[in-house]
């Protein structure tokens, strides 16, 4: 079956939080695609919709099923029924995580530059942010520059108050997918010192074509005793509206204290969408989303290449996952805060300013790549207008 993701949909008037901007503005920035969701998806849902009742919803074991056989497919990686919890989003996952398997003024590890709502989930509920900054070599070959600092991280790990690591795998911003070895290695330290490993794969199955991801948990038994994973389909297929996506948790205790976690915060039970969407995305989605993730690497390379001909000190740091680039602007500047307002100011491109990622991320832009082509090349001149403006 063919898809046409070429064709433009005008998501202006629909309460879209990507598009609520001004009418010359072209928004890049938040992790939300522009493309519809997959027809399988749409299909069940206009069903139930024509259902015309939308009731209190149960878990139905077709949705264990489907995240089941999605990961042992697709994943390589055989998750337990009774591993898996119900939750309306990772994010409340990880801040009900944080509140319940942590207390008021420990320290929470997050590796540097990530996504920054991670430092909200934190902050907000009065534990400490403590950074480990992430190893950056520009020389490198791309998706090899970034690297973690073992020796950082152990020493931040063995801290007394230090008793949760907030790990994104695969890494948002940067686009790493993370080595076995390493994931290995993390899971080691983290049990040495005591540590729970929240582990967000919320971007897992938006890997290049011919490159695959390791869930954190399937490691080694070392990695399933400490790890709670966050997982959806919501950023594969575009649907995070419909609140929808799941915990894992091998470890009895561990789960036990994170069912708990999500009943108590009442961010467990699903709205009258989110069975469908599942079931129908991890059963029927795999074709749509295999050609989704061959345009999407079309549209990088495209950018690359783009930039190499009218840009070539911006530099593209990974192509192996995710749909959002993290773009080194740090020959033009250490401020990319300012650079980001300036460039939506003077030519109305939206991009994510990479200080909000911490780390190094003043020196960086995330820009989201999930949208038709002619809308990338609309940003893409815009982005040289502006450096021609510059006199980059």
């Amino acid at each position: 079956m063919g898809f046409d993701f070429d064709a433009l949909v005008d998501r202006r008037g629909t309460y879209s939080l990507k598009w609520d901007v001004k009418e010359n503005e072209l928004p890049m920035w938040v992790a939300d695609m522009d493309f519809p969701a997959a027809p399988p998806i749409r299909e069940a849902l206009e069903q139930r919709v024509a259902h015309g009742v939308f009731g209190y919803s149960i878990i139905p074991d077709e949705w264990y099923d489907a995240y089941i056989g999605w990961w042992k497919r697709r994943h390589q990686f055989k998750i337990q029924k009774d591993w898996l919890i119900f939750c309306t989003g990772v994010v409340p996952a990880i801040s009900s995580a944080v509140r319940k398997l942590t207390t008021p003024a420990e320290n929470v590890v997050v590796l540097t530059p990530v996504y920054n709502i991670f430092f909200n989930s934190i902050f907000n509920n009065g534990r400490n942010i403590l950074e480990c900054p992430l190893k950056y070599d520009g020389t490198k070959d791309v998706d090899d520059r970034y690297e973690i600092d073992f020796e950082d991280l152990e020493e931040k790990l063995s801290l007394p108050q230090t008793t949760m690591l907030i790990f994104c795998n695969p890494h948002n911003p940067v686009g790493k997918i993370w080595e076995k070895e390493t994931l290995q290695k993390v899971g080691e330290l983290c049990k040495k010192h005591h540590v729970v490993v929240l582990s967000d794969e919320i971007h897992c199955d938006l890997t290049a074509p011919g490159k695959e991801y390791i869930p954190f948990a399937s490691v080694s038994d070392t990695c399933r005793e400490v790890s709670v994973t966050c997982i959806a389909p919501t950023k594969a297929f575009n649907i995070a509206g419909l609140q929808t996506a799941a915990v894992v948790v091998p470890d009895e205790f561990l789960r036990n204290k994170m069912n708990r976690a999500l009943n108590t915060d009442e961010v467990a039970e699903p709205n009258a969408f989110a069975m469908t969407a599942t079931i129908a995305a991890f059963t029927k989605g795999e074709e749509w989303l295999d050609a989704l993730r061959e345009y999407v690497q079309q549209n990088k390379n495209k950018v690359v290449e783009y930039l190499e001909h009218h840009l070539p000190k911006l530099k593209v740091t990974s192509l192996d996952v995710t749909y959002l680039l993290w773009i080194d602007v740090s020959d033009y500047t250490d401020n990319s805060k300012v650079l980001a307002e300036n460039l939506r100011a003077d030519t109305g491109l939206y991009v994510s300013e990479g200080e909000e990622y911490g780390g190094d991320g003043r020196k960086f832009i995330r820009l989201n790549v999930a949208c038709p082509r002619s809308r990338l090349e609309d940003g893409l001149e815009r982005l040289k207008t502006f450096g021609e403006h510059q006199n980059w």
